[in-house]
């Protein structure tokens, strides 16, 4: 008898531990991030790219690049949202891997890349998102929900600015002469900034501290001039320049349309940023002031250098909403 409780107490002990395993295997697994698909789909006679990632049963997120870049800024933040997540990463029409009509065809606008994007998730039956928003990303993602504002579940704005206070006196006038000064000396000096050596210093480390020049990959400006290599590839994007003034002018009616509609917010911002400063950030709180507001310690592109703790920000403040 001594013999048979030995015996099945350690069959006992063996079948708690291989459960104990299952489960540990059962966690494991799930923060593993699913893959990425890369994918096209023709909207409005052009080809789009989109990354996704994530189930599509998941509530989705729908991340908004900005310049010079693409959906491959996202490469990172992606898989770690995409656990709990079903993730649209758009490039705008002229960008990364979506087709680059030519300039001299497309009057290259906010209106026309925030209209390529609504037919691109109209095409792909999104019907309401948590919505990502970086640099150019904002006067796109604004136009979206200026439309359909019921379709946004929640913001998370990215150094994505709506307020002339995140714009000095000087960068605004920048804005405006861009789009008055249609001299041949203005038009230089705005393709110049599509340049390599204005793409590489006074984009990607433009915030950074020399020490820290290694945490920024270098993969990020390989992609992003991969696709300014041509003349038409950087005019587009000196279109886009000179139309951004319009942004500027539209800063009223999208704070009016927040004021108004009041979305769950969640503001995380590199307060480095020279470009679109931190006073930008705090501006968001005039008109959402249940807004959450993170300044982190990094620049412009604070996805590529904080993009783990960004992705713990939005996980724990989309639980927080019940938004899962």
């Amino acid at each position: 008898m001594k013999n048979f409780i030995q015996y099945f107490s350690v069959v006992i002990l063996l079948i708690s531990c291989n459960e104990a395993k299952v489960a540990s295997d059962s966690e494991r697994q799930h923060f593993l991030p699913p893959p990425t698909t890369y994918n096209y789909k023709v909207v409005g006679g052009y080809k789009m790219f989109y990354r996704e990632a994530g189930h599509p049963s998941n509530p989705t997120m729908v991340l908004l690049h900005g310049y010079p870049s693409s959906s491959h800024t996202y490469r990172n933040l992606i898989p770690m949202l995409a656990t709990h997540y079903h993730v649209i990463a758009p490039d705008n029409l002229g960008s990364g891997y979506s087709d680059h009509p030519s300039p001299d065809s497309v009057k290259y606008t906010f209106d026309l890349l925030a209209s390529q994007t609504d037919k691109l998730l109209n095409e792909l039956k999104i019907d309401e998102y948590v919505l990502y928003m970086q640099d150019f990303g904002a006067p796109v993602g604004y136009r979206l929900m200026m439309k359909k504002p019921e379709r946004i579940k929640a913001l998370i704005v990215q150094n994505a600015n709506a307020y002339l206070e995140g714009l000095t006196p000087e960068r605004q006038e920048f804005f405006r002469t861009a789009q008055t000064d249609t001299s041949k000396k203005m038009y230089n000096f705005l393709y110049g900034l599509t340049s390599r050596e204005a793409i590489i210093n006074k984009q990607y480390l433009f915030d950074l501290d020399p020490a820290d020049y290694n945490i920024q990959s270098p993969d990020a400006w390989v992609h992003d001039l991969a696709f300014l290599a041509s003349e038409k590839e950087r005019r587009i994007q000196v279109q886009l320049f000179q139309d951004y003034n319009n942004n500027l002018l539209s800063y009223p009616v999208w704070q009016k349309m927040l004021y108004e509609t009041q979305p769950e917010t969640l503001i995380v911002w590199g307060k480095k940023d020279v470009k679109f400063n931190s006073k930008g950030a705090r501006a968001y709180l005039k008109d959402l002031p249940n807004a959450e507001l993170h300044l982190l310690d990094a620049g412009h592109f604070a996805a590529e250098e904080k993009t783990v703790e960004i992705a713990q920000l939005i996980l724990n403040f989309l639980e927080q909403n019940e938004i899962r």
